[in-house]
């Protein structure tokens, strides 16, 4: 490895390691966390991931704007949430069958982490602790999106309903 490139994991490790999200896991961890990592970027209006595609990644947003959206039947798009610096952004790598639950748009530039999800899967099969550490992470963020996609999906609703009278 070049000194470069230690320098350059380095810098990542240490950008990982602040990040709220990945708070109390160890020094180990967080080294695998950087073995699966590197930064991306997103100009706005580009597209990050779509619906129905396969969850093998997942992404921390250091800076920008994202918006999850939902795609119904007759190809309307609703808006469930906007996400920022901080929030994660993916979470269907950790769960079988391993498809995307949603669409995500940058809505501005945005700067993310990159996480290949699938060797950061195989990795929590051998550490059970790091699985355990994700999952607890993921599944807090699961019941926020769960409630705020359940409310967004009830305004749409309750709009349809008041248009058509």
């Amino acid at each position: 490895m070049t000194e470069a490139n230690s320098l350059a994991e380095k810098s990542l490790y240490d950008l990982i390691a602040q990040q709220p999200f990945f708070k109390g896991l160890n020094v180990h961890q967080l080294q695998l966390l950087t073995d699966s990592a590197m930064e991306m970027q997103f100009e706005a209006g580009q597209k990050i991931f779509q619906e129905g595609s396969s969850a093998n990644r997942f992404y921390l947003i250091l800076e920008g704007k994202v918006v999850l959206e939902s795609e119904l039947a007759e190809h309307n798009v609703i808006p469930i949430q906007t996400l920022s610096a901080g929030d994660d952004l993916g979470w269907s790598w950790l769960f079988p069958p391993y498809v995307l639950h949603s669409s995500a748009r940058a809505l501005e530039p945005t700067r993310t982490i990159f996480f290949y999800g699938t060797r950061l899967r195989e990795q929590c099969e051998i550490d059970h602790d790091l699985g355990y550490q994700l999952m607890r992470r993921i599944a807090e963020v699961l019941i926020q999106r769960l409630q705020t996609t359940q409310h967004r999906l009830m305004e749409h609703i309750v709009t349809n309903r008041l248009s058509k009278i």
